[in-house]
């Protein structure tokens, strides 16, 4: 194979798309990313950057450009980093997204599933209820050029709403009018960080400044800034985050004017957002998002339903609709806090919300005997811990119904839930982020065995009726005859470092990426007595 050689041309077609939305050639057996490139697209590229396993190119010339290929509407485009597909036409852009799912589900996890469908937005421009401005270190208000943190002034942009964009100008023009710093973040100067607004579907918007700092001078001014580009503005508050680094948000606000929440409705209920509340950014997608989550879940009324990474309550309350009782866990105490009251101001009395860490909330639930009847989780793009996968599979509900914003991590979690006897069943694509290459996914995982029941096995040769274990009557061992507890993904790693069957425990060891940390050696010796006392391991 004839190695690739930077700033040389040649001649490829472009076959598919990354996740990250770059063509796909492969020239010389080599595989080169494409940026604004589309599939079936024959094309001369130059080769930009030559790495271990692939390339980076650009395009020279297309000799026959695609019927879905489009001039975009953005001027920003090559510029900012926030959208991927500007030069696509929405059914290729859906195409793409669909294709990526469907590649994370085969090559990943391993399944046989085709992934029914992908549902694209009504309205794909416009879309986010929730916007956030870097702003530079010259005063710059924008977003981050790709794999930079250099600010692209952005006046306009496709998919955030006009209130929104006026707002981040106004708190420019306060900064150039009255010589308000702006944050450097290579020296840690300077004071204001970010503009983050949200908006409601009545076209309210409340607006965050993040600054460096307890204060600004000039505060009424600000205010007076943002109220009179945005008069249906409801709250302007100040935000202070002195800590260096990526985290937006600090832990402190102060009200400047109005109040310091939003009201918004989604699915016929109606919901209090503080500011750092996570709330899905596009309220029309999010609909048929949650519609397919319930669709999945097949809920008769007569269910227990335990909802993981619960946010403000959203998915929760639409579930307490359909079912008997729901159970929402979250980590971020104000979050908590809106999802109690959203249940109040919605009058729905059969849900309530426990706040910690998703991993910690369900042990504690399974400790407890909980044995709900569908589980549904919604984490972040790093998707679940192998002992949150341990955990939910020791509780043995039914249905898991998976709602992830990652393909890849969505792939990976989906083949340890098959480890513990969780088959996937189906699994659909819904567009919430049209433009860019981000895409979201509904798995519903239905349990082939039951970890929970213990077997009995017939020894044929001497006709003796053996109990077969589960992780319960280990856990039920250990505890009684040493006085702690073990994580199921402890035993799980213990019976496969003796060489026991599989199938039903978790690939404890091989998932570093979660900062899984390896079993204590006092745990290691309790579970092996455990294992030999139920006559899975000799002496």
């Amino acid at each position: 194979m004839e190695a690739l050689e930077k700033g040389s041309v040649y001649t490829a077609v472009i076959d598919g798309y990354s996740s990250e939305g770059l063509g796909i050639a492969r020239v010389n057996g080599a595989v080169v990313f494409v940026p604004h490139a589309v599939r079936g697209e024959e094309i001369d590229l130059r080769i930009t950057k030559v790495m271990k396993t692939s390339c980076a190119g650009e395009i020279v010339k297309i000799h026959n450009p695609s019927p879905e290929r489009m001039e975009p509407e953005c001027p920003y485009v090559g510029k900012c980093g926030g959208c991927a597909y500007r030069h696509l036409t929405y059914p290729e852009e859906l195409w793409a997204k669909r294709q990526r799912v469907q590649d994370a589900l085969t090559r990943i996890g391993g399944l046989d599933l085709t992934v029914e469908e992908i549902l694209g937005a009504k309205n794909p421009e416009h879309y986010r209820n929730k916007s956030q401005y870097p702003v530079g270190a010259d005063g710059s208000i924008g977003f981050f050029q790709a794999r930079t943190h250099k600010v692209v002034p952005i006046r306009r942009c496709l998919i955030q709403t006009e209130a929104a964009d006026r707002t981040a100008q106004a708190v420019g023009e306060w900064m150039r009018r009255y010589k308000i710093s702006a944050y450097d973040e290579t020296t840690g100067k300077g004071l204001v960080r970010h503009v983050c607004v949200r908006v409601n579907r009545k076209g309210e918007s409340l607006c965050c400044v993040v600054v460096n700092g307890n204060k600004v001078p000039r505060e009424p001014e600000l205010a007076a800034y943002v109220t009179a580009a945005v008069p249906h503005t409801v709250g302007v508050l100040l935000n202070s985050n002195t800590r260096r680094g990526n985290v937006i948000l600090g832990d402190k606000y102060r009200t400047l004017f109005g109040r310091n929440y939003l009201m918004d409705t989604l699915c016929g209920l109606e919901f209090k957002l503080s500011m750092p509340s996570f709330y899905q950014v596009n309220r029309d997608q999010a609909e048929v998002l949650y519609g397919k989550a319930l669709e999945f879940a097949g809920l008769t009324g007569n269910e227990t339903v335990l909802d993981l990474y619960c946010g403000i309550g959203t998915i929760t309350l639409c579930l307490a609709k359909a079912a008997k009782r729901v159970i929402g866990a979250e980590i971020v105490p104000p979050a908590i806090r809106d999802a109690k009251e959203n249940a109040l101001r919605n009058g729905i009395e059969n849900a309530e919300f426990f706040c910690g860490d998703a991993a910690d909330i369900a042990a504690k639930l399974e400790a407890e005997g909980l044995r709900p009847d569908v589980v549904t989780v919604d984490p972040p793009r790093k998707g679940l811990a192998p002992e949150v996968i341990a955990s939910v599979a020791a509780m043995g509900p039914e249905k898991v119904v998976y709602v992830s914003c990652d393909p890849a991590t969505l792939g990976r979690d989906v083949k340890i839930f098959r480890e513990f006897g969780y088959e996937a069943k189906r699994a659909a694509a819904v567009d919430m982020f049209p433009g860019t290459a981000h895409v979201e996914t509904v798995v519903l995982l239905s349990r082939e065995t039951n970890p929970l029941t213990v077997e009995v096995r017939m020894e044929v040769e001497t006709g003796e009726v053996k109990e077969h274990p589960t992780y319960k009557r280990i856990q039920e061992y250990v505890q009684e005859k040493y006085g702690f507890k073990v994580h199921t993904a402890y035993i799980a790693e213990v019976k496969r470092m003796v060489g026991l069957d599989m199938h039903k425990a978790p690939n404890a060891v091989e998932q570093k990426k979660h900062e899984y940390h390896p079993c204590p050696p006092e745990k290691v010796e309790a579970i092996k007595d455990a294992l030999r006392h139920f006559g899975l391991i000799s002496e």
